[in-house]
């Protein structure tokens, strides 16, 4: 049982840096030229993205918002299908929109953190095979060539992708997680070129823990998607060598060193059981526990609270700076969140004090998004109102603004926001 009132308090280094994080799909609204639009169209998702939160229109009042709310950063994506929405063609007046973002957020005093690929890309570049296809890095490469030289006088840290760890499980994409770490290691030696700013690609470093932990088949078949899923990337990183289950094993230089920090989505853990065909278990019942009262059909993962996860990824990586790119919970009670913000930067100041040499703290997300599907799923510490679009702040958005303003958590700021633990009980 997690008691927030009794966790004491806890402050971060100096200069430490915190903010929120969106993407553009999930917030701009009528990116029509991308796949994901067409699959919407098509009826692949319970709800369509439209209008999202009409942050493509309404940056510069985001932009105070953030400042309002005292972020220190923003991450946010760039929509590749905006800037070249036919093959070839490029809308310099969409690529402006973008030095107009960039160029707001830094008179703001906000630092800048782009993501270059988030999901999603044009529908052209999806039906010549996206990054399964190595044939199409020129395309890539094009592409960056043409926005780095614009972009990069404004931003401050760099992801190349967004959680390309997470696609592909089966021996038969294998060779699509070896592709993406070559357009990893392209994206940041281009980068370079125009940019002294820290570069990485986001994580999705999901804790897999074995079902059983006494279990030696659980345990081993944790090690080996611990190993497709982080390792191979981790490891590629390191050494330059690309080492992943069923494929040979080659060195490429251009690939080691290719991030400067750890950018790290953290989230969820997953239970690893050998007596599953897809060796995916179930979480523990008693640790269930269920923060949005949803229709839609897909397990978003936001069943459970578990801080610990936090603590262990943060000090598992320990050979470079670390930033939490995504960090957030999805929940109908925003009482929820303030818990699970208290614990989770518990965890993270802890890890800190044991050496992990974490830089800054991104929320997921600045308000509540288009998650992938749908508009069900409460992420934001902004809620928005889908006819006018009105934005505002929930009590997790002002309880993390003190913790920006104190650079850490004191009980006497919890007790403002927070009276009691919530419960999913409809009885009591």
């Amino acid at each position: 049982m997690y008691d927030v009132f009794s966790l004491p308090d806890f402050s971060f280094p100096e200069g430490f840096l915190w903010g929120s994080s969106t993407a553009a799909h999930q917030v701009e609204g009528n990116n029509i030229y991308n796949q994901h639009w067409y699959d919407e169209q098509h009826g692949l998702f319970e709800e369509k993205s439209g209008m999202a939160c009409n942050h493509y229109n309404l940056y510069k009042e985001d932009t105070k918002l953030l400042k309002d709310l005292g972020h220190q950063a923003y991450r946010f994506s760039i929509e590749w299908s905006r800037i070249e929405p036919v093959e070839g063609q490029f809308n310099h007046e969409a690529l402006e929109h973008y030095v107009d973002e960039l160029r707001c957020l830094k008179e703001s005093g906000i630092k800048t953190f782009v993501t270059l690929i988030h999901f999603t890309v044009p529908r052209w570049f999806f039906l010549k095979g996206r990054f399964d296809n190595i044939e199409n890095i020129k395309y890539f490469e094009r592409y960056l060539e043409y926005i780095l030289p614009e972009i990069s006088p404004y931003v401050d840290y760099w992801n190349v992708f967004n959680e390309i760890n997470l696609e592909n499980n089966t021996p038969e994409k294998a060779h699509v997680n070896i592709n993406y770490v070559r357009y990893h290691a392209l994206g940041y030696h281009l980068i370079k070129k125009y940019s002294k700013a820290p570069v990485s690609t986001a994580h999705a470093l999901v804790h897999y823990m074995p079902y059983r932990s006494y279990d030696k088949f659980d345990k081993l078949l944790t090690e080996y998607r611990d190993w497709q899923q982080h390792e191979f990337f981790f490891h590629a990183i390191r050494t330059g060598e690309v080492l992943y289950p069923g494929c040979d094993a080659f060195y490429d230089k251009d690939i080691k060193d290719t991030c400067d920090f750890w950018s790290i989505n953290c989230y969820v853990r997953s239970m690893i059981d050998a007596r599953k065909a897809n060796i995916l278990g179930d979480r523990y019942d008693h640790k269930v526990l269920e923060m949005v009262e949803t229709r839609v059909k897909r397990n978003y993962g936001f069943k459970e609270m578990f801080p610990e996860g936090m603590f262990d990824i943060v000090t598992r990586m320990n050979d470079k700076p670390i930033m939490i790119s995504e960090n957030g919970c999805g929940c109908d009670d925003d009482r929820f969140r303030i818990v699970y913000l208290a614990l989770h930067l518990s965890a993270l100041a802890e890890a800190i004090r044991k050496g992990a040499d974490v830089r800054g703290y991104m929320q997921w997300s600045l308000m509540d998004v288009w998650e992938w599907g749908t508009f069900a799923i409460k992420l934001g510490l902004v809620s928005v109102n889908r006819e006018t679009f009105e934005r505002t702040p929930k009590p997790s958005a002002y309880f993390y603004k003190e913790i920006i303003e104190n650079n850490g958590f004191t009980q006497e700021i919890l007790r403002k926001y927070l009276k009691e633990m919530p419960s999913l009980a409809k009885d009591l």
